[in-house]
């Protein structure tokens, strides 16, 4: 009456060993580590790296544990952290600025578990250790910025109608126009107001001639001011996920300020290191008047820059920017039609198309560089002549050393560059030692609540109790099986809702211990009041369960941060509870009383 087939048995089976085993990275703990990873995102950590960094702890007596290749880094394992920060100041010698090294921290569990992707769960700030930063939007560079993209525009339009005019200066964020005559003046004001509704315009009459000074109107500040809070914090989020930093918290505070929270990263370095790693593209032309001898020597001409090209010599570039990466909608790798090389194909907005249109056709025959700016340092790529005029708005970028530094290239493009500078005003650093006692805490919690409701259990419901109790055991091993499979991070909330998930699992139990006593007080036969019990406490279990459900539904939807991983902790203990509660305890009841075609009673 109160038996399950053999493949159902065989499924509880499995789901029991899938657990154990997905639960099992978790208990072995981390070890320090020091990762070891290429400054440029152009570049790529290989089995070349690996050995000039093993040769180099070789040769200062330093010995390591283990040593992995791990996307774009290199990490090596220590038995302790003096020796871990010991090689980390002989890797950065022996490697140079060209390499970033970072202390870390790299679980220690066997590697068969990774190679079936079993893998511990991510740990918060608060439990793993952590940089915590708090930036600051530097707003006036943001309009600033808006200002200098306007100044170049004024001349696009201006030279569209064929109105004369003379300097265009930008003070702050204002920019003026110079004209010699009232007439032109009127005819700008005309042209620039129907082109830029978010300015307004104030004319003014000097002694050498005429001025149109624009400013951005109120309205358009503060747009432009959300547009650079939005814009940083979508970058950060970018370039810290493609660096591979687990669960980061990037998230606004205030109207000007954004939180970034790394868990797991140990030196504020590091954590710079990734803030900073954004990448843009500028387009401007090459000075063709310069002298390669004063180049050689670092002597930039007047009004040029000086930066390096991917072929090794340095050229000379106008400070004039033609276009920037503000212009690009989309980045796509791909190859050069004519010759096969690897390539970048870069879509640009209505205005950059516009813009390079216009500058290819008045410089047929020059050379223009196309510079990437990453980490503050500008590299032309390549720098062709220009054949003819370009339109369409699509523009192709070769120099591509292989198709994977096209990859990557694109990859910086797309995810942009910082719509205004950044300032750290609050650093923090979260000491692995502070993370492991909350971890403690958390887990006694955990622990102490388990033995409570287990001792209830077994006293109130005796043999019942202890089914219920190992289903709730069960439960839990599901639970973290189930946040490591799909690699939640796991924070103080989480814990809390670990502990609040064990409490209310056991209620199934109850609901279904309570019902297999009443049906015995009503004369049913053990073997029916079993069946019964199940059978009818099931409608209210899914009730009570579904409501629950939906608060944390809620809960996930409209919280943030902390509030959020409770929330996804507590619908993952939910639907764990629902199957442990019900099919693992009917599975014990059913192999202990079940085969019993004339049950006497039972200890409930």
């Amino acid at each position: 009456m109160n038996r399950y087939p053999l493949w159902r048995y065989l499924l509880i089976g499995a789901t029991l060993l899938i657990a154990f085993i997905y639960t099992l990275p978790n208990f072995f703990g981390e070890v320090p580590a020091v990762q070891v990873s290429p400054v440029r995102a152009v570049e790529k950590a290989d089995t070349a790296l690996l050995g000039r960094a093993e040769a180099a702890l070789k040769s200062a007596n330093l010995a390591y544990t283990g040593a992995e290749l791990a996307g774009n880094t290199i990490k090596l394992r220590f038995a302790s952290p003096d020796a871990q920060i010991k090689a980390k100041d002989v890797l950065q010698a022996a490697l140079g600025d060209s390499y970033t090294v970072a202390l870390n921290l790299v679980s220690a569990s066997p590697q068969w578990l990774g190679t079936i992707n079993a893998l511990p769960m991510y740990l918060g700030l608060d439990l793993r250790g952590g940089v915590h930063f708090m930036l600051e939007v530097d707003m006036k560079a943001a309009l600033d910025k808006a200002a200098i993209r306007y100044q170049n525009d004024f001349r696009a339009e201006l030279r569209s109608d064929r109105i004369r005019y003379g300097r265009i200066v930008r003070e702050g964020n204002a920019v003026t126009v110079h004209f010699a005559t009232r007439d032109q003046r009127d005819a700008a004001i005309d042209k620039l107001s129907a082109a830029f509704a978010d300015l307004g315009f104030t004319p003014a009459d000097q002694e050498d001639g005429f001025t149109l000074t624009a400013r951005l109107k109120p309205e358009a500040v503060k747009r432009v001011q959300d547009f650079a809070l939005q814009q940083n914090i979508t970058t950060l989020r970018n370039r810290v996920n493609e660096l591979g930093v687990a669960e980061p918290v990037i998230q606004q505070q205030g109207t000007n300020r954004v939180v970034v929270q790394l868990p797991g990263v140990q030196d504020t370095a590091k954590a710079k290191e990734i803030l900073g790693r954004t990448a843009t593209l500028e387009i401007r032309m090459v000075d063709e008047q310069a002298d390669p001898t004063m180049l050689s020597q670092g002597q930039a001409p007047f009004g040029a820059d000086i930066v390096p090209s991917r072929e090794g010599f340095p050229i000379a570039v106008k400070k004039d920017v033609v276009l920037t990466g503000d212009s690009i909608t989309d980045a796509s790798p791909g190859f050069d039609n004519s010759s096969g090389q690897a390539a970048v194909h870069i879509n640009l907005d209505g205005k950059g198309a516009r813009i390079f249109k216009d500058v290819t056709r008045e410089n047929v025959g020059k050379r223009m560089a196309i510079l990437l700016i990453e980490k503050g340092r500008a590299e032309a790529i390549t720098a062709p002549v220009i054949r003819e005029e370009i339109g369409g708005g699509r523009v192709q970028i070769t120099g591509m050393a292989n198709t994977q530094e096209a990859s990557d290239v694109a990859l910086l493009l797309r995810a942009g560059a910082l719509a205004a500078p950044m300032q750290i005003v609050e650093e923090r650093t979260v000491g692995p030692s502070m993370g492991a006692e909350n971890i403690e805490k958390g887990f006694h919690s955990n622990i102490w609540g388990f033995f409570a409701v287990v001792t209830f259990m077994i006293i109130y419901y005796r043999v019942f109790g202890l089914f219920s109790s190992i289903a709730l055991a069960v439960n839990g091993f599901f639970l973290i099986a189930l946040l490591s499979m799909i690699q939640a991070t796991l924070t103080l909330p989480g814990m809390a809702a670990i502990a609040l998930t064990l409490g209310m699992a056991i209620d199934a139990n109850v609901l279904i211990n309570e019902r297999v006593r009443e049906e015995l007080r009503n004369g049913a036969t053990p073997q029916a009041a079993i069946h019964a019990g199940y059978e009818r406490a099931w409608a209210t279990i899914l009730d009570s369960n579904v409501t629950t459900f939906i608060a944390g539904i809620s809960l996930f939807w409209l919280g943030s941060g902390p509030v959020r991983g409770f929330a996804v902790v507590l619908c993952l203990g939910i639907l764990t509870s629902m199957f442990s509660a019900v099919t693992i305890s009917r599975a014990m009841v059913n192999l202990t009383y079940g085969r019993k075609a004339r049950l006497a009673k039972i200890s409930i």
